[in-house]
């Protein structure tokens, strides 16, 4: 990579470890990340790809009270960096570059939260230099210590995208070609099955009685090969405007009887 591509890749890790923070402007949603390191070294198409599996794994991720979820910024960055150095030569078929990328974003997304760990083990004692600043009034040196724990949570992402850039291209595409096949197709398969239980971990928590005709609808549409995703997109639209113009229209027609769901009163009455 050149030296301009890992200068931009650095930002684009540092503004995601921020954001894992933050949490205001997306940078660290996989989509987000795998699409702009894609852009900045030439493999947009493949950075897409990649991020929109990833996203889908990371929509089940969720801070639940004390239980911190995987850290998606470190998973993003450092497996866009190595599929980005796995497609330098073109010597390894793509599907099989972003398919080993999936799945050692878990194992690495995983490694990021003793990262977090360590950064705010650190913030700890910044903490009481800011009570002691709180107490002389001081609101700019607070201000200060806030911005640089801030920065700190980039750093924790930038130094490993660093690590990763100065690595070869060529040791990683020949680790990638010393790849058996059933291996290769292993890790596929499963990469393929992760972003699948993160998408099921979603259904899970927003299923409900008048849903699931929705999810059932979607599965077998899914499953056709002539509609692509814009084609499947549309029909979603059509779907929730048809479900949202019922329930507007819904006791018109019933003597101001239903329930307020059209949906769950035609089940209901089935």
């Amino acid at each position: 990579m050149s030296a301009i591509t890992i200068i931009l890749i650095i930002i684009i890790a540092l503004l995601a470890g921020m954001e894992g923070i933050l949490d205001e402007f997306q940078f660290h949603q996989p989509l987000v990340v795998c699409t702009l390191i894609g852009l900045v070294s030439g493999h947009l198409t493949e950075g897409i790809i990649l991020g929109g599996s990833l996203q889908m794994i990371a929509l089940g991720w969720a801070n639940i009270g004390a239980a911190v979820a995987p850290d998606a910024a470190l998973a993003s960055v450092a497996s866009s960096i190595l599929m980005v150095l796995g497609l330098q030569n073109g010597s390894v078929d793509t599907q099989t570059v972003i398919s080993t990328s999936i799945a050692v974003a878990i194992p690495l997304s995983v490694a990021g939260l003793f990262l977090t760990m360590l950064c705010r083990t650190i913030t700890i004692p910044i903490v009481h230099f800011m009570d002691k600043a709180a107490e002389k009034g001081k609101i700019k040196v607070i201000e200060v210590w806030q911005i640089l724990c801030i920065f700190l949570q980039g750093i924790r992402i930038a130094i490993p995208a660093v690590a990763l850039c100065i690595i070869p291209a060529s040791a990683v595409t020949d680790a990638l070609s010393m790849m058996p096949n059933w291996l290769s197709t292993g890790m596929a398969i499963g990469g393929g099955m992760v972003a699948a239980v993160g998408y099921a971990m979603v259904i899970n928590m927003m299923s409900t009685k008048e849903t699931w005709a929705f999810f059932i609808l979607g599965f077998v549409l899914a499953a056709l090969g002539q509609l692509t995703l814009i084609a499947l997109g549309a029909i979603g639209l059509a779907l929730a405007i048809i479900y949202l113009t019922l329930k507007e229209n819904s006791g018109n027609g019933r003597g101001g009887t239903g329930s307020g769901d059209p949906l769950g009163d035609i089940l209901n009455d089935y």
